[in-house]
Order: C-alpha cells, then sequence, then structure tokens
C-alpha cells in the first residue's frame, strides 16, 4: 500500500511541475480564464486539482492553432534583410567616406593657404620679409 501512496505522490508531482512548465511557456494569447499569476499559484497550491484544472480549462485546446517553438523572422521582410550590408562591404557607403574626405582635404588646404596668406600679409605690415615658401606639398 504504501509504494501505491509513493507512486501516487510521483504521479502528482510530475503532473504538477509539467503543468507548471506549460503555464509558464504559454504565450499570453494561449490562456483562458484567469491570468497566468493565478494560474500558477493554483497549481503550486493544488498540486494535482490545479494541473488538471490547467490542462482542462487554463489553455487554448493544442489543435485550435499550430504552435512553433519560436517565432520565425525578426520582424523583417526577408527582401530588406537580404539587401543589408556590412558598412565595410557597402560601395555606397565606401563612396560616400571618399567624398567626405576629399572634401576634409580641400577645406583644410583652403584653410592653409588663408593661414599663408594671412601671416604674410601681417608680415609685411610689420615690416619683416616675408618668408620662404614651404616645398611643394605632396597632393
Amino acid at each position: 500500500m504504501a509504494r501505491l501512496y509513493v507512486l501516487f505522490f510521483v504521479a502528482q508531482i510530475v503532473l504538477a511541475v509539467c503543468a507548471l512548465i506549460s503555464c509558464l511557456s504559454a504565450e499570453e494569447g494561449e490562456i483562458r480564464a484567469l491570468p497566468r499569476i493565478a494560474w500558477v499559484l493554483i497549481i503550486l497550491f493544488f498540486p494535482l486539482v490545479g494541473s488538471i484544472a490547467w490542462f482542462v480549462a487554463g489553455r487554448t485546446s493544442t489543435g485550435a492553432r499550430p504552435r512553433t517553438p519560436w517565432p520565425t523572422g525578426d520582424g523583417f521582410s526577408e527582401r530588406k534583410r537580404a539587401r543589408t550590408v556590412a558598412p565595410d562591404d557597402d560601395p555606397e557607403f565606401l563612396r560616400s567616406i571618399e567624398e567626405r574626405s576629399r572634401k576634409d582635404d580641400e577645406l583644410f588646404r583652403q584653410w592653409e593657404d588663408d593661414l599663408r596668406r594671412r601671416e604674410d600679409d601681417l608680415r609685411r605690415r610689420e615690416g619683416e620679409p616675408p618668408r620662404e615658401e614651404d616645398p611643394p606639398r605632396a597632393r
């Protein structure tokens, strides 16, 4: 008789664990009648009755909607995902960097020329001879 009680106790624990896992892994739309926390408390405090109640009344039937183990896709269309390219592989991005670099170089050259012109003007006003030109730069 003691073996029967032990078997009944183990079956009750296994049923409660399965019901608890099913309840916690169910999506919000699959839970009926009560909120998830209420179902969890019922299963924990009344393992046999709560587990049976969960499987009978707490969740939607599995035949109503086929459930995938995880959601498919990430919200982006396949076409958009296929077009995504890393920045160092994207020719348009690399072209924009080259253009920006050329514009920056030209702007720096203009600033340097303007600075040299201002320094020469200042030296002429002060009576100093203009400085010798720097050797040609590689452009």
